[in-house]
């Protein structure tokens, strides 16, 4: 097998930093002094080494190095604390970074106590050395980005906008997912499995019971105990960090301090609700009855959407003489007629929304406004109410989704590796997707199991995204490796060179159309593209994110 290239060995990095509340750029730096030991998979490690504790195999690959020398600086940062060692003995905060004095600990090796569990052990190496390596993968990831070079007020900054954070919260998934990550880092935990868990145990309760609106109360309650016990310590700051990323729905921690030095406040603005509101735009036609409060409910709609004074003229626009309706001598059959016109030009106008809504404020109230009055609701506030219910039950829609039975032909091999590939084939059983619409038509075959793997893990979700819209993706570009990537323009870190991002159109959709349709239930990173207004971005990260290109 080929040595990774960077971005491969930076996907580790940041899979591993996450999931242990490390800061990322340590790993790299750590490759990047030791480069040993030498691994099966023709790569080099991170100085983490075996001792009579583990299993030499168990550190052999490159992804094992990287598992366990985050397990280890953890541990060790653990130990410190215990040792009474304060913030700013372990962090930067001007710099925003480890400080020296821990990185040369980290470079004087480290070897866990008895009982740790089987951790091996971390080599040491030349301590000026790793803060170069370390101060350089920090500046490698803010390049082209707008960081403050003083982070003294990052602190400040999140116990601001976590302190709210109950305000705000409605239980919707991606809310709860912020709120989960946040206990899981801060507890030193490895799942949110194990994140529940603990929850439980503070409920006094088995974690089966901890669900839904349980599970929401537990954790607001988490939250407002943070603020108080913060002290500061790196892995409460990744927390935290990784709280506001989730929360915001942003590609990455970097996105999260940038947004931070803008607005501290957790209001996640009326976007909360475009999903629902698209979603209950395209559904309208089905349920119109030309009822009198469904007739109103859409005119005003469309009074506020083109910013028209009067209900009269309103219906003027729309072609329609607002006399007739309103006059003494007209006959019925005159009424009834221009009350068919009425409804024929309103659900045109419906018809046309999700193609032409740019999300600008008016667009937005005047949907909020026709959701209120449609559903014959007292207040703003109670439409907006239904609304969180609306998108909660989108979100449970895709929960409940039973897969299809699946039929496996007898052609196809038990499991793909890549020495087995089919271009034909489709990637699952009874799928859609194939192999050579994944591999540009083979001309871009995954180079390791991890790309093939993370290819079937999103060939999965955009089954699951066809299905629902119910009409073919016509995939434009899915696994690139690095140097078509950046030769194509793709970001630094793009979900691409992984191998689970797919840019996609689909017939008489546009990309927004598209996002809406996905936003309430995709899990992943969903984005669209302003220059090219059809097109349409999903992936497989395990988180949400949302974004614009």
């Amino acid at each position: 097998m080929a040595e990774l290239t960077p971005d491969r060995r930076n996907y580790y990095y940041l899979i591993e930093a996450e999931r242990t509340g490390i800061h990322k750029p340590i790993l790299a730096a750590l490759y990047r002094v030791h480069r040993a030991p030498i691994l099966q998979d023709d790569e080099t490690g991170l100085g983490v080494s075996a001792d009579e504790n583990i299993d030499r195999d168990r550190l052999d690959t490159f992804p094992e190095q990287v598992q366990y020398a985050a397990n280890l600086i953890r541990i060790l940062t653990d130990d410190l604390v215990t040792q009474k060692w304060q913030n700013e003995d372990l962090w930067n905060s001007t710099k925003g970074r480890y400080s020296d004095r821990l990185v040369e600990v980290i470079a004087g090796g480290y070897l866990p106590q008895l009982g740790e569990g089987f951790m091996g052990q971390l080599l040491p190496c030349d301590g000026d050395r790793l803060l170069q390596a370390y101060e350089n993968d920090i500046a490698t990831d803010y390049e082209g980005r707008y960081i403050p070079q003083n982070l003294a007020n990052l602190d400040r900054q999140l116990l601001a906008l976590i302190e709210r954070i109950s305000e705000y919260y409605s239980g919707l998934s991606h809310q709860r997912e912020a709120l989960l990550a946040a206990v899981r880092i801060w507890r030193r935990l490895d799942t949110v499995d194990a994140a529940i868990a603990s929850l439980a145990r503070d409920e006094k309760v088995p974690a089966t019971q901890l669900q839904d609106d349980r599970l929401d109360v537990a954790l607001k309650q988490f939250i407002q105990r943070l603020s108080p016990n913060y002290s500061g310590y790196p892995h409460q700051r990744e927390a935290l960090l990784r709280l506001t990323q989730y929360w915001r729905q942003l590609p990455t921690r970097e996105d999260a301090i940038d947004s931070l030095e803008k607005a501290t406040n957790p209001d996640p603005g009326l976007q909360v609700f475009d999903a629902s509101l698209l979603n209950f735009v395209q559904r309208l036609p089905r349920y119109y009855e030309g009822k009198g409060s469904q007739r109103n409910a859409v005119t005003e709609c469309f009074r506020l959407w083109r910013q028209i004074d009067s209900r009269g003229s309103a219906l003027t626009a729309l072609g329609i003489d607002p006399e007739i309706l309103t006059a003494s001598t007209a006959s019925p059959e005159t009424i009834k007629k221009v009350a068919v016109q009425l409804d024929r030009e309103l659900l045109n106008f419906v018809r046309r929304i999700p193609g032409a809504y740019s999300e600008n404020h008016q667009q937005r109230e005047a949907l909020i406004r026709m959701v209120q009055l449609w559903r014959g609701l007292k207040t703003r506030s109670a439409a907006l109410a239904s609304l969180i219910e609306d998108t909660k039950r989108l979100e449970k829609e895709r929960a409940d989704e039973k897969d299809k039975p699946t039929i496996l032909l007898p052609d196809r091999p038990d499991r793909w590796t890549r020495h087995n590939i089919q271009l034909s084939a489709t990637i699952l059983p009874n799928g859609n997707f194939t192999w050579a619409e994944a591999t540009k038509g083979g001309t871009r075959m995954p180079p390791d199991d991890a790309t093939l793997n993370a290819m079937i893990r999103i060939a999965n979700l955009a089954q699951q995204a066809r299905d629902r819209i119910g009409r073919p993706f016509i995939v434009t570009s899915w696994y690139r490796p690095t140097h078509i990537n950046r030769a194509v323009g793709g970001a630094k870190y793009s979900r691409h060179i992984v191998g689970d991002a797919i840019d996609f159109v689909c017939d008489n959709l546009t990309g927004n159309q598209l996002y809406w349709l996905l936003d309430p239930w995709w899990p992943g990173g969903l984005g669209r593209y302003l220059k090219y207004p059809n097109l349409c971005h999903i992936d497989g990260r395990n988180y949400r994110a949302r974004w614009h290109y």
